[in-house]
């Protein structure tokens, strides 16, 4: 039997109905799904600062186009976590040889322990908070307690955002995003120094952190940092307890 032209229409307006329904769906889980977003001041004129949609494995990760011109105010409105620890390895190389050293760091509400060293008869340790340090080597001590000179990433002996933000913008050679052992990150490049050298720099896209820094003199690597396994977890307090037994960062109100 024939249909009418009164139900094909009817029929027609329930299929496009549920048309409607199913995009609508599928645009609000692209939605919830989204990462934040970077954005740039809009008065600021920088050119690349629109809003790009890239592909990242399986998710589409909305971003700004980073450019040499764009990447240090980008850099400068990534959040850093507050609490994180994680473990840090930096590498010098020279002719002929080289040698590296790790470390753990642990920052908790502008706090930092650094514990330095495999031999626990020889590490350093670091706890620095409040416009204070403490330092020791060894399992007790003895502590040696003075002014906090030194910022986290210094006292790491890591670049600071610090030296990346003060880069003249006609020194960087490149800016992109660059994933660095299957991190997303914020790459940054610079052209030769007035000695040879050249520095590179990645800061993870989702912790601000910087994840890996490298210098180099022409094609030679002469400095590598790497920072791995972080860990967002708060920092408890126990974890700033000098050898002593006291407990210099305040317990959280």
């Amino acid at each position: 039997m024939k249909k009418t032209r009164k139900e094909r229409g009817s029929l027609v307006g329930v299929a496009l109905a549920a048309l409607i329904v199913l995009v609508a769906a599928f645009l609000l889980r692209l939605t919830l799904h989204r990462p934040p977003e970077i954005t740039l001041p809009e008065d600021d004129g920088a050119a690349g600062g629109s809003a790009v949609v890239a592909e990242t494995g399986q998710d589409a990760v909305r971003r700004v186009e980073v450019t040499p011109d764009t990447v240090q105010r980008v850099i400068e409105r990534l959040a850093r976590p507050e609490n994180y620890s994680r473990t840090i390895r930096v590498e010098r190389f020279w002719q002929g040889g080289g040698g590296s050293a790790s470390a753990s760091v642990r920052i908790a509400d502008g706090w930092m322990r650094l514990d330095e060293g495999e031999d626990e008869e020889e590490a350093r340790h670091v706890i620095a908070g409040d416009g204070t340090c403490w330092i020791w080597y060894g399992a007790l001590g003895p502590v040696f307690t003075g002014a906090a000179a030194f910022s986290a990433d210094e006292e790491q002996g890591i670049p600071t955002y610090e030296d990346i933000l003060r880069l003249d913008t006609a020194r960087i050679a490149a800016a992109d995003y660059r994933a660095y052992d299957g991190v997303e990150c914020v790459y940054v490049e610079t052209l030769p120094d007035e000695a040879g050298y050249t520095g590179r720099y990645w800061v993870g896209v989702e912790n601000g952190l910087l994840i890996a820094a490298e210098r180099a003199a022409g094609e030679m690597l002469v400095y590598r940092m790497t920072g791995s396994d972080v860990n967002l977890d708060d920092v408890t307090q126990e974890a700033f307890r000098l050898p002593d037994g006291e407990l210099p960062l305040p317990a959280a109100g």
